[in-house]
């Protein structure tokens, strides 16, 4: 297979123009608004399938190259020879112009080759809110222009009633410029795995509530003296606690860590800040507490992860953040470092003050999407770029060969339906005697080509342990929180509004590492929302609101 790779161009490319774009209407709210007047592209059907529809097998008339900014990620680096490039190119006669950017210049660089209109045609690995702040340059495809071409996406939209969630996407010109990935379920992999031994032989069952579970850390830390501490956490880097306070929110009412986003909650009638929420104290108030307690350790509010995990892993503490790829990383530091009979569970996330809750975050059902430069609309074979994309990202059979990829060389089939990786075929240790890795020597179960590592929830299930499978099911049973209306910034109000909340995250994020570990009483956080005031919230709230058509003037 022929891979032209290309580094990013430093040049200012000139601004493409989609030729017989329609008005449309600003509205955000209800399925019909928005949409476009019915764009002519009979003129770019150029290795196009005129039959193409939901259930067809794309595959290109003509060859169809394709630019592709792919995030290369240091775990399983770009291969030109991997089997999904040639798979691509059998099946489905499209090759690739890759603009290969690495994972840790992903952002910024992203970002940039948009700007300079220089990005490649396909970007994929992007989320919505990574391009917010470069629609109204005309750089972007707004994709929802397109869904008459992309009948697997607006399927599936229509099928498992995302509407809503898709207009929520939608900027003030009441286009959407990003196609998410698409989930059947929500897929929270988010917890805290817990010594399931010791909890065990101090007969304990999991915690069903937050007090549930400070009360048995407690129980834990009187028995076993040698513990360092009951609990330590991590994924501190670039806040205190990220993975479980955005865990457990949703629990206390409010929005945390990953998941703190743009700094606002939806109250029922409008958007306040979080930050200063009675929620978001709660939450502090009670993760302050197992620390004023002795019961969680003071340094998971800054530690790095290594250093955490290996607290766990040799036994010093009793419990810890976790996801399901990590516990299988805890049971093997275990074993290895000679920690008798250890075994390790991932609790349900325990409810709350509000109730059993997850975060709108956690609960939703959207993932890293794709992104399209504006200029691929000026290509001959515009449709066929159009049809390959809702193909390999949206259709069931795409997702299953970009996760899976091809029945007798990455996995087989079992007699009674079920797919099997191939005996010499692993991934994240799901078949642990396998000698190659699925996303590093054969290019699949990759970011880049499999938006939402599945989007039916049987694809999701399908190569997980069964103990994920259950926890994703009780964690499924939980409410989800309310979302609000889409916030439909114009450029300025997005400019004005992102100069505020850079200064009120950075005082957020200050504060609640302060008060987590009592280096700032609570009894200042009136004083604390007085600093918020300070540094505008009030008038970002108020951009807000009014950005969303909800709350006052």
């Amino acid at each position: 297979m022929r891979i032209n790779r290309r580094k990013p161009a430093a040049g200012i490319a000139a601004a493409a123009t989609v030729a017989l774009l329609a008005a449309c209407s600003s509205g955000g709210s209800g399925g019909d608004e928005g949409s476009p007047e019915e764009i002519d592209l009979s003129g770019q059907m150029v290795g196009a399938m005129e039959d193409y529809d939901v259930g067809t097998t794309f595959k290109a008339t003509e060859p169809l190259e394709l630019g592709l900014m792919y995030r290369d990620h240091p775990n399983y680096p770009l291969k030109d020879d991997w089997s999904i490039f040639q798979e691509l190119e059998k099946n489905q006669n499209v090759t690739f112009d890759v603009q290969s950017v690495p994972l840790s210049d992903w952002q910024q660089k992203r970002s940039l080759l948009i700007s300079s209109g220089d990005a490649a045609d396909l970007i994929p690995s992007t989320y919505v809110a990574d391009v917010e702040s470069l629609t109204s340059g005309g750089a972007l495809l707004p994709v929802s222009d397109y869904l008459e071409y992309l009948p697997h996406f607006a399927d599936k939209i229509e099928k498992w009633g995302l509407q809503e969630d898709l207009d929520r996407a939608r900027q003030a010109d009441g286009k959407f410029y990003v196609l998410p990935g698409l989930l059947e379920t929500p897929k929270p992999s988010y917890s805290v795995a817990i010594r399931a031994d010791l909890w065990e032989e101090q007969g304990l069952e999991d915690p069903k509530t937050w007090d549930e579970f400070a009360e048995q850390l407690a129980i834990i830390d009187e028995a076993y003296p040698e513990l360092d501490y009951a609990y330590s956490d991590r994924w501190s880097i670039n806040g205190p606690m990220e993975a479980t306070l955005q865990a457990a929110a949703g629990n206390f009412g409010t929005e945390a860590g990953w998941g703190y986003g743009d700094g606002v909650q939806w109250n029922g009638s409008e958007y306040e800040y979080t930050g200063a929420s009675d929620g978001y104290r709660q939450l502090v108030e009670y993760f302050h507490g197992l620390v004023a307690d002795g019961l969680l350790d003071p340094e998971s509010i800054t530690q790095d992860d290594d250093p955490a995990k290996a607290k766990f892993t040799t036994g010093k503490v009793a419990a810890m953040g976790s996801n399901d790829q990590e516990m299988v990383l805890y049971r093997t530091g275990l074993e290895e470092s000679g920690v008798k009979g250890a075994k390790v569970r991932q609790i349900v996330v325990p409810a709350g003050p509000a109730g059993n809750v997850m975060d709108a975050t956690t609960g939703g059902r959207f993932e890293s999407g794709i992104a399209i430069s504006a200029k691929a609309a000026e290509r001959d074979d515009f449709v066929a770029l159009l049809q390959f994309v809702d193909w390999l990202y949206f259709s069931d059979e795409g997702n299953e060969f970009s996760k899976w990829g091809v029945e007798g060389e990455t996995y087989e089939v079992d007699g009674d339906g079920t797919r099997v990786l191939a005996d010499d075929v692993d991934w994240s240790g799901f078949n642990p005697d396998g000698t190659k890795q699925l996303n590093t020597d054969f290019g699949y179960y990759n970011g880049v080509f499999n938006l939402a590592h599945g989007t039916t929830k049987e694809l999701l299930d399908s190569m997980v342990r069964p103990e994920v499978v259950e926890f994703r099911e009780q964690m499924n049973t939980k409410e989800v929180a309310e979302q609000g209306p889409g916030i439909a910034m114009d450029e300025l109000q997005r400019e004005e509004a992102s100069l505020l909340q850079t200064n009120l995250q950075d005082t957020v994020m200050t504060a609640t590492a302060q008060f987590l570990k009592g280096d700032r009483s609570l009894d200042e956080w009136d004083a604390y929302v007085a600093e918020l005031e300070g540094v505008g919230m009030e008038q970002y709230v108020q951009i807000v609101n009014e950005a969303a058509g909800v709350g006052g003037s």
